[in-house]
């Protein structure tokens, strides 16, 4: 019976990306002419070619690449240092601190936009691959805070006072005996931060307004034409856009399990 439920939520799980997969492979003109079908009765590769030789994807395709990747691994950096901070020393104004950190995640990001765009204009860095970086890392760094403490907070602390009474400096106990232990929240950290900036449109749609620039979540925005809507192509092009993500998780999918389910047991 348990077997049964899960296999029928992995596939409620898995339907809707069968569906993408199934609608980039139907022609067209069987879009509409053979109504709802579980597979077409006819398959093409020419919505895929479409996307990668006639389209701007791949130019969105790496310019999302390059955002993603430099966020998730700048707030990562970030947050380890704040993480063990938090974690490790006692200094005057931490509760506001933490507080401060708090209240940031409350406001709407739609609110930020106005001061946001106002701030970057100026700077030159609207229509800019790097004022995206700066703003999903900004974004990132308080939760992605929070999530290393919590890592932090279950490695004993004899481990590194025992390292600096044998002559160690905190940072060489840091970075030689406490990160690799915590390479299972690194994992998940990077993961979060990834899937947070490759999938995010508002700030990449508002602050970005030049094709050479735009990420893929606006570049499937360009299959949407005023009277009609290209679903062979979006939806190829929402399957290419699931490669990078899925192997970036095949790579880090072992530290990123034991990171996901530390904490569960203890001993």
């Amino acid at each position: 019976m348990h077997y049964a439920i899960i296999a029928l939520y992995v596939a409620f799980a898995l339907f809707p990306l069968y569906w993408l997969f199934k609608v980039s492979l139907t022609p067209t003109k069987l879009l509409y002419s053979e109504g709802v079908r579980m597979w077409p009765s006819r398959t093409t590769w020419e919505n895929y070619g479409f996307v990668l030789t006639n389209s701007d994807f791949p130019r969105f395709f790496l310019n999302s690449v390059i955002v993603s990747v430099s966020t998730a691994v700048l707030v990562t950096v970030v947050a380890s240092g704040a993480g063990y901070a938090l974690s490790r020393f006692r200094f005057r104004g931490k509760f506001w601190l933490v507080g401060l950190m708090l209240i940031t995640q409350m406001f709407p990001l739609v609110m930020l936009i106005s001061p946001i765009f106002r701030i970057f204009t100026p700077l030159g860095l609207t229509d800019s691959l790097l004022g995206l970086i700066i703003v999903y890392t900004a974004f990132n760094i308080p939760f992605a805070t929070f999530l290393m403490q919590s890592f932090f907070d279950g490695i004993p602390k004899d481990l590194e006072e025992a390292a600096m009474i044998d002559g160690a400096h905190r940072f060489t106990a840091f970075r030689q005996i406490i990160l690799p232990l915590t390479l299972p929240g690194i994992a998940a950290t990077l993961g979060f931060v990834f899937t947070a900036a490759w999938s995010e449109l508002l700030f990449a749609l508002m602050l970005i307004s030049k094709t050479d620039a735009s990420t893929f979540p606006v570049g499937l925005l360009t299959f949407v034409s005023k009277f009609s809507v290209d679903f062979g192509q979006m939806t190829a092009a929402g399957v290419l856009a699931l490669i990078p993500a899925c192997l970036f998780f095949f790579l880090i999918q072992r530290y990123l399990v034991r990171g996901l389910t530390a904490g569960a047991v203890k001993g």
